[in-house]
């Protein structure tokens, strides 16, 4: 029974780290309709800026904050830049430029780190606290307790604060919301800021458990794939629901099916994108679209 609840609680970690960066894919396409493939090495670079910005002296926590607020402004930027240009460019030209930008990313991590194996210390310190008759590691709990802060702290933005209801507005009525005074463009950059911001976040956490390199996203990405799938690609809770489904179940398989394992554990994620397509392609929390002719 505690390793039921143990891989639970495990998983509930995983799925967290799931869930910020499904949320980084979610918030760019609702915004614009653009899916950014990546996002993932957005949010391995933000991982190596911390890296770097420890190895000239910062301590771990300023340096993560210095990493977000970074990566918020190059979200940012990537919108301004490349995204917006594009807004009236093919879907297939779209894909490809931001591919191409994957690959470019990873590449210039290859370059300036190498592809040697480092680590990046954890957020939270080596122990674990007794609830009773079980045991959960601090860092399993401060994953869930940061990614749970950061939930609110954007359910706050978007439910009590103006600019939240602009961002709203400029995603699913851009046309009411320019009737209304909103300035669309900024609100849009905004969004692909906090998203980049999110997506760092997940990088920064992720890294101390399958150590830094310029692969390190690729696992993690396919998972927030899966969650944002599983959830609805325009469906904020959806994200949250699905990160934390898909990091229980790909947790469950890896210790209870034997074949799987832990090196399998990407075939859970796999198939949830497969069978939800086939299945129930708006997600469980997505919104069919209909199109008037």
């Amino acid at each position: 029974m505690n390793l039921f609840a143990s891989q639970i609680v495990d998983g509930l970690a995983d799925g967290a780290i799931y869930a910020s960066l499904a949320l980084a894919l979610v918030f760019s396409y609702r915004s614009t309709g653009i899916v950014n493939f990546a996002q993932g090495e957005m949010a391995m670079l933000s991982a190596y800026l911390v890296w770097q910005l420890m190895a000239w002296g910062m301590p771990l926590v300023p340096a993560a904050l210095v990493s977000i607020v970074i990566s918020f402004i190059a979200g940012a930027l990537l919108y301004a830049t490349i995204v917006k240009p594009l807004s009236h460019a093919s879907l297939l030209t779209v894909v490809s430029v931001l591919i191409g930008l994957y690959l470019a990313l990873n590449s210039l991590a290859g370059f300036v780190w190498t592809y040697t194996i480092k680590a990046l210390p954890s957020l939270f310190p080596k122990a674990h606290l007794q609830l009773g008759s079980f045991t959960v590691s601090a860092e399993t709990a401060g994953i869930i307790a940061v990614v749970g802060a950061v939930l609110l702290l954007l359910y706050l933005l978007f439910e009590t604060t103006k600019v939240g209801l602009a961002m709203r507005g400029a995603a699913s009525t851009p046309d009411s919301a320019i009737l209304v005074g909103v300035s669309v463009p900024v609100m849009l950059l905004i969004g692909w800021g906090i998203a980049a911001a999110l997506g760092a976040l997940s990088g920064i956490l992720v890294a101390p458990r399958v150590f830094l390199n310029p692969t390190m996203m690729f696992g993690v990405i396919i998972y927030a794939f899966a969650a944002a799938t599983l959830g609805g690609f325009d469906s904020v809770v959806g994200a949250v629901v699905g990160g934390l489904l898909v990091g229980v179940v790909e947790n469950l398989v890896g210790t209870y099916i034997p074949w799987i394992g832990p090196d399998l554990k990407i075939i859970v994620a796999l198939v949830l994108i497969f069978g939800t397509l086939l299945i129930k392609p708006d997600g469980l929390f997505g919104r069919k679209k209909v199109v008037r002719l």
